[in-house]
This record gives C-alpha cells, sequence and structure tokens, in this order.
C-alpha cells in the first residue's frame, strides 16, 4: 500500500525551502479561489507555503471531481506537466487561505540543476504520486463507499492531521459535498456514514472541527 511509503524522503529542509522562495514569487490565494485551471499553458511550478489545496476535474455534468491528495504545506504542484511541457489538466483551488510560492519553468529547472538534493526530492515525489493515482483507481474499484470515506479520513489524519487531548484534529475544513467530490458518492451518504462513524466513537465533530478518534475502527471499514 502507498501508506508505507517513507514521505520523509520528499520533506524539504530548511535551507531548500529557502532556494525555492529566492527562486520564485510569493503569491497569495483567498479560500476558494482558482490557482490554476485546466488547458492553462503549464509554464510554472507551485510550492504551498501556507494552506491546503485541492487538486480537481470538471465532469462533463458539471461535478468537481477530486483527483490525487490535497497538497498541504512543504508541497511541490504542478511538477508533471509543467516538466514534460504539457497543458494543465487538472484545476487547482485553495481550500483555506493559501500562500504559494510560483516558479516559472527555466528558474525551476536552473533550481534543479544548481541543487541536485531537491531534484531527487521531486523524482521521488513524483514517484510516489504515481503509486498514488494507482492506489485511487484501486480504493475506486476495489472499496464500497465506508471504505472510500475511511481510508480517506486515514489520509487526511496522516497528512494533515493535528494531535490535541480530544484526537487527531483534521487541519482544514471540507463540506460534505466535497468529501463526496473526493470519493465518488453522495453528500447524502457522506452525512450518513460521518453519523455511523460518530456513533461508534471513530470519530468526532465539534463546532464543524472534525477529530480521529480511533483509527483501528475505520480501518476495520476499508475492506
Amino acid at each position: 500500500m502507498i501508506e508505507n511509503v517513507n514521505y520523509a524522503r520528499t520533506l524539504l529542509t530548511e535551507e531548500e525551502v529557502g532556494h525555492i522562495v529566492q527562486s520564485g514569487t510569493i503569491v497569495r490565494y483567498k479560500k476558494g479561489q482558482i490557482i490554476f485551471s485546466e488547458s492553462d499553458a503549464a509554464d510554472r511550478v507551485y510550492f504551498v507555503k501556507e494552506g491546503y489545496v485541492r487538486i480537481f476535474r470538471i465532469t462533463q455534468y458539471g461535478r468537481r471531481v477530486t483527483v490525487g491528495c490535497i497538497r498541504s504545506p512543504g508541497q511541490l504542484m504542478g511538477l508533471a506537466e509543467t516538466l514534460y511541457g504539457g497543458d494543465r489538466t487538472c484545476f487547482a483551488s485553495a481550500i483555506d487561505d493559501v500562500t504559494i510560492v510560483v516558479i516559472r519553468h527555466q528558474q525551476f529547472l536552473d533550481l534543479l540543476e544548481k541543487h541536485p538534493a531537491i531534484a531527487i526530492k521531486v523524482t521521488i515525489t513524483l514517484a510516489i504520486r504515481m503509486r498514488e493515482a494507482e492506489g485511487i483507481i484501486e480504493e475506486m474499484v476495489c472499496f464500497q463507499v465506508p471504505g472510500r470515506l475511511a481510508q480517506l479520513l486515514i489520509k487526511m489524519a496522516k497528512r494533515a492531521g493535528m494531535e490535541t487531548p480530544r484526537g487527531t484534529k483534521i487541519s482544514f475544513r471540507l463540506t460534505h459535498e466535497d468529501i463526496a467530490y473526493m470519493i465518488g458518492t453522495s453528500r447524502q451518504n457522506v452525512t450518513s456514514l460521518l453519523n455511523t462513524f460518530k456513533y461508534e466513537n471513530s470519530i468526532a465533530i465539534e463546532d464543524k472541527e472534525l477529530y480521529i478518534l480511533d483509527i483501528e475502527k475505520l480501518n476495520s471499514w476499508v475492506v
């Protein structure tokens, strides 16, 4: 499973982040604002300095379907298309207020040439994301909706969780409709399943904040 991958190998040091910031321009986006759109020229790479970003596509019926994973602080995005020279195939939008470092294509190539350690981490990142994409396909094919939702909550806890006395707090808010788009179901199903998870005490929702209380109980749904 992709969760066994050592994500620490992709983490950038403070010095490496400094090189990235120096190579680009800082841009701020408000919650819900589009960062890039499908069919845009892929002529830049984005480094998420603060906030969270959702990558999605729009179906022929107008539904927003999240693809890949949510991009978190410290992560690069827009890598593959920029490196091979294609147009964007997805949209990216700010889940909350976001601070981004935008790096033009040539400046990014120069950065990779000057700092091989960053280039290696970019390569590992791309490899992990390819495996993640394969994993998402497997989840859609093999898991029922409860398992897909439980798996999503587990991933969010591991990648964007904050430990509190109450439990692992998810560091950003998603609506039930947002979650439905991410796992390929309806908002009503998400609401019903979250209530089920609350009843079994695997999660808690307080003041619109979601806490993971028992990952093992959630894991029991991933079948």
